[in-house]
């Protein structure tokens, strides 16, 4: 099951962060400090899965940008770094060249969204391995009005 889904940045800041536990606003920013700190201080040539406490962390970074999931010990590894990847291919479909400033664009206009929905890629209750990854139809997609870009 995924536990949290971070978005940040080559500085360690965070842009974009998800919890599907309830984790106190005080650990939150220990968590992350700690989870962004693994993750950006590894290689290119190091594998994209890090074993920590009581969770895996899959991360994948695109441009400037660093996507990492946490998630519990029997979940697969291949189907989160999809997911991710995924979740990118649709960011990119929607802002046409996803950026930084259009990630923190994204967590303020739909973020109730998120909250309302669950995602293209079922990660509510179950988790990706249970429900299956299902591919997004990128025609769905509705861009926002005009005067938003």
């Amino acid at each position: 099951m995924i536990k949290f889904f971070l978005m940040v940045n080559k500085q360690g800041q965070t842009r974009l962060s998800k919890y599907y536990e309830h984790v106190d606003i005080s650990k939150r920013t220990l968590l992350e400090t700690e989870v962004i700190k693994s993750c950006l201080s590894r290689s290119n040539e190091q594998c994209s899965f890090i074993e920590y406490k009581d969770f895996k962390l899959i991360y994948r970074q695109y441009a400037a940008l660093f996507i990492v999931v946490g998630v519990n010990d029997t979940e697969n590894e291949m189907a989160i770094y999809e997911f991710i990847h995924n979740f990118v291919e649709v960011l990119d479909e929607y802002f046409s060249r996803v950026s930084e400033l259009d990630v923190s664009f994204f967590n303020t206009v739909f973020h109730g969204t998120w909250q309302a929905h669950s995602s293209p890629y079922q990660i509510g209750s179950c988790s990706v391995t249970q429900a299956g990854v299902q591919r997004c139809d990128h025609g769905s997609l509705h861009p926002g009005s005009p005067g938003l870009k």
